[in-house]
This record gives C-alpha cells, sequence and structure tokens, in this order.
C-alpha cells in the first residue's frame, strides 16, 4: 500500500503473502489513481518512505527513476551495515509510521484482518471501499 503524508492511501497491490516486498514496488507505483500534475511534479521533490525490507540497489534505481527523494531505512547484517552502506541524513529519516497507522486503520475492518473472499476479486474491492472510507473520515469535509 502506498499513503500520503497524512495516511491517505494513494495506490494498494495485492499479491501472495510468501512474495518479498521489494518484488511488488514497481506494480505498487503503477498502482496510484491520481497522479500529480507535471507543473508539480518538476517544482516539488515527492519524499518516499519505506522500511528495510526496501533497501535494495533496484529499489533505489526505480525509485529515483520515478523522481522521489528516498528515504529507506537501512538493513544491518550480523551487526554490521549492509554492503550497500549510505550516509545517513538526520533530516531524510524513514518515516514508515504512516503506513503502518494506515495498516492499523485498515485492520479495523474485520473482513480485511481476516481474508474471507476466495477471489481477489472481491478481495480487492473491499480493499477500495476501506481506502475510500479512510480517505473520507481523513478530508474532514463533513465534521
Amino acid at each position: 500500500m502506498l499513503v500520503d503524508g497524512k495516511g491517505v492511501p494513494l495506490g494498494i497491490t495485492v499479491d501472495a503473502a510468501n512474495k518479498h516486498d521489494m518484488k511488488m514496488t514497481k506494480a505498487t507505483l503503477q498502482s496510484i489513481v491520481i497522479h500529480r500534475p507535471e507543473e508539480a511534479a518538476s517544482s516539488i521533490k515527492q519524499h518516499m518512505c519505506m522500511d528495510r525490507g526496501y533497501d535494495f540497489p533496484e529499489v533505489y534505481e526505480l525509485l529515483e527513476d520515478y523522481g522521489y527523494t528516498i528515504h529507506i531505512r537501512l538493513r544491518i547484517t550480523r551487526g554490521r551495515r549492509s554492503k550497500n552502506q549510505r550516509k545517513r541524513i538526520p533530516t531524510y529519516r524513514s518515516r514508515h509510521w504512516v503506513v503502518e497507522r494506515t495498516h492499523s486503520w485498515m485492520n479495523r475492518f474485520r473482513r480485511l484482518l481476516i481474508r474471507w473472499e476466495k477471489k481477489v476479486e472481491n478481495y480487492i474491492g473491499m480493499l477500495h471501499f476501506a481506502c475510500a472510507w479512510i480517505t473520507y473520515r481523513n478530508a474532514g469535509l463533513f465534521g
């Protein structure tokens, strides 16, 4: 799931539970429903915050191609930093708590917490309903 800074879902993809998150990065980026206007995309850089599961060179290349400022938590292997050490910039910390909070909001929908649907289309429909509900609530238009 891809969310904005306030926790509003922007894009969703569904795949098997045993598939690594890193392999779904491109499909998730392509699932964004509302794209930014070209003027805003050229003047303001978007930030992408991800957890340690995305600390791979392929993900960095893909995000650079999309023009994001990358905030990925570094993997630590056996008490040492990974081979692809990157300079840590304090202002570019990973802020993946926004995604975790949105997952918590989605877990309030019992049908999503325990997947009862056998067909992927039905499950995706429920995911879209939950995302629409979260977006509606966060818009604050009606109190």
